[in-house]
Formats: structure tokens, C-alpha cells, sequence
């Protein structure tokens, strides 16, 4: 789940956390996301890493028609959902607990035509990790899940098996704290790592990532 450190102060920032809906209009939709801050908490509103990674794929940065996508941390399930509706096939992610609460985003937002395209599932970073193919996915996206010390390892495990050499890894983050910096160094021993955009705006980064080379590293 795409637990962050809860930082907005003031007023302003809290209510936006609190709207029942929060609006926004991708790839010609208009996306109602439901939140549920009082019973999920920080999983189940929408951050700033989700909306820029959002406009960063409808910007046709990369090709999704056609595209076998995975979201992780998925929490309400917005990039997932611009995914889809961008033509990839997504498999959009998170733990047991929010399941429920994110199936319930993903079919409120995706015509009926469109649906198919989009598959939540239940996924854990490091767990039952057999249940998905090795090398599954062209695409991984993630959405301010680089959050946690404890769970860099697990993240890093999980990428590397849902990645073959020729997928993309492409994670919306804010860098907040030295342990984010870190985790970057972490992924850069298994994987090429390239800053693709930046919002000054929202101050959140893109970074993408593909698997090394092994000649790479001779």
C-alpha cells in the first residue's frame, strides 16, 4: 500500500485529503476518485506522485497501446485507471486491505468497453511473488512507494522479478528525506536510472528504470 509520511500542514492542505471525491480529467474522462481518509487513511487519498505520473503518461511519453502494465502501491488506483484508458492492459495492485476499496475506484471510472483492460489483484512486495509470471509486464509503475526503510528490499525483490531486460520502470516520487535518496542508490545496483521529469509545481520527480545489462557490469 503506498503509505507516505503525512506532511501537508494547514488547513488548505488537509481539506483536500477530506473531499469524498477528488476530480480530475485524463485522456478525455473525467475520473471521480472516491477517498476514505477516515477509514483507510493516506492509502486511500490521491497525492501529488499519482496526478504528475498521471499527466506524464497521457503526455504519450510511453506507448500503452498494446502495453502489459502493472501499477504497485496503487492505493485509489488513479494512474492505473489513466493506464488503462490509454490503451495498456494494467493489472493494478496494493495489499488485502485496500482491495475492496480500490476495485470499487477502478469499475466507477472505466466504461464498460474498457474494463477488461483493467485487473486489480492483491500484491504484497516480496510475498507470493509466484503468482505472477517472471518478466510479466512491459511497464511498472509506481506512485510514491518509496516511503519505507523496511520495505526498500521487498520493492527491489518484487521489481525484479515482475521485470524482463526489456521492461520500463517508471516511479513518481517527492524526495523527502535521505532514506529516498537512498533507495534510489539501492535500485541503481540492479537497474539504469534516469531522471525523466520533473514538476516544479508539485516538486515530484520521475525517474525511470530498466534492468542492467549483465555486460554492463563486467
Amino acid at each position: 500500500m503506498a503509505l507516505v509520511p503525512y506532511e501537508e500542514s494547514g488547513a488548505i492542505g488537509l481539506q483536500k485529503f477530506h473531499k469524498p471525491l477528488a476530480t480530475f480529467s485524463f485522456a478525455n474522462h473525467t475520473i471521480q476518485i472516491r477517498q476514505d481518509w477516515r477509514q483507510l487513511g493516506v492509502a486511500a487519498v490521491v497525492w501529488d506522485a499519482a496526478v504528475v505520473l498521471s499527466m506524464y503518461l497521457e503526455m504519450g511519453a510511453v506507448e500503452l497501446r498494446g502495453c502489459s502494465a502493472v501499477e504497485l502501491g496503487a492505493g485509489t488506483g488513479l494512474v492505473g485507471i489513466v493506464a488503462a484508458l490509454l490503451g495498456a492492459q494494467v493489472t493494478i495492485t496494493d495489499r488485502k486491505v485496500a482491495l475492496e476499496f480500490l476495485k470499487s475506484n477502478v469499475e466507477a471510472n472505466l466504461p464498460p468497453h474498457i474494463q477488461p483492460k483493467a485487473v486489480v489483484k492483491e500484491l504484497t512486495w516480496g510475498q507470493n511473488l509466484e503468482s505472477f509470471s517472471p518478466g510479466e509486464f512491459d511497464l511498472i509503475l509506481g506512485a510514491d512507494v518509496i516511503y519505507l526503510e523496511d520495505t526498500f528490499t521487498d520493492l527491489l525483490q518484487t521489481l525484479g522479478h515482475l521485470c524482463s531486460n526489456n521492461s520500463v520502470i517508471l516511479l513518481a516520487c517527492r524526495i523527502r528525506y535521505e532514506r529516498d535518496s537512498n533507495f534510489l542508490t539501492m535500485l541503481e545496483r540492479q537497474f539504469t536510472v534516469s531522471k525523466v521529469h520533473y514538476d516544479p509545481e508539485k516538486d515530484v520527480h520521475i525517474y525511470k528504470a530498466q534492468k542492467r545489462n549483465q555486460r554492463e557490469d563486467l
